[in-house]
């Protein structure tokens, strides 16, 4: 009997996380299914628009590059559109381990990472991408015609678009650090310049060597970082309190 006891809630949990991964992948592949089929050419275009507003041209040169790029913008296009199901998926397996303030916390963790992310990610293509995207054209302007291949283009764009999403969940890090007794607000507070010239430096790592690109990072990620001081004071008040 001890035996049988302990193997059945293990056996439940499995089941129960195999049928998350299941529900994820179905959710997924039906998003795919749509995008591949009705909505690529409109995303193809939506992405490639920045190039081709500038008069440059964009070539394939093998005979599944086109192919395979929709295939991967539809990938990526079907996890965006299938998130809201994933995070539910996830969301239900792990709530039945957590007390109820802490599923409250996590709700609103999961709402502010989303909404971030995708805050860093419209912020960047909107923004800094098309300036990054002037600052090469011009760099390259007079030494060679410009002939973009289809797939390093979309390549460059994830690589591009992707670290301001990370990026702008900084507050979010902030708090979970400060929740596990990792950082405090007198500590934050007080690296303030550290913390600045650090942004800067990975601004200029992540964004084209020209000024308006790494301000046009920094400041954000900066204003993100006072954001955060702000959000480990009330973390150490509540943690405080629950002592």
């Amino acid at each position: 009997m001890p035996e049988n006891s302990g193997r059945s809630p293990l056996l439940h949990h499995l089941l129960e996380l195999r049928r998350v991964i299941i529900i994820c992948f179905a959710s997924t592949g039906a998003a795919f299914c749509v995008i591949f089929c009705f909505l690529i050419d409109y995303l193809m275009l939506w992405i490639t628009r920045p190039i081709q507003n500038r008069g440059i041209q964009i070539i394939y040169t093998t005979m599944s590059e086109a192919l395979l790029t929709k295939f991967k913008v539809s990938i990526v296009a079907a996890v965006i559109a299938s998130s809201p199901v994933i995070i539910w998926q996830i969301w239900s397996f792990i709530k039945p381990g957590l007390y109820p303030d802490e599923q409250k916390k996590c709700r609103f963790l999961f709402f502010i990472a989303l909404l971030l992310f995708l805050t860093g990610v419209i912020f960047c293509y909107s923004a800094v991408y098309w300036l990054a995207v002037d600052f090469f054209i011009i760099q390259g302007a007079g030494l060679a015609t410009p002939l973009l291949s289809l797939d390093r283009y979309v390549g460059f764009l994830f690589s591009f678009i992707l670290p301001f999403g990370c990026a702008f969940q900084l507050p979010v890090a902030l708090y979970l650090t400060t929740r596990f007794g990792l950082t405090n607000y007198k500590t934050l507070a007080s690296v303030r310049k550290y913390v600045l010239l650090g942004i800067f430096i990975i601004a200029a790592i992540l964004t084209p060597p020209d000024v308006v690109s790494q301000v046009a990072l920094a400041v954000p990620l900066y204003a993100l970082y006072e954001i955060g001081i702000q959000v480990s004071r009330f973390a150490k008040n509540k943690r405080l309190e629950l002592q």
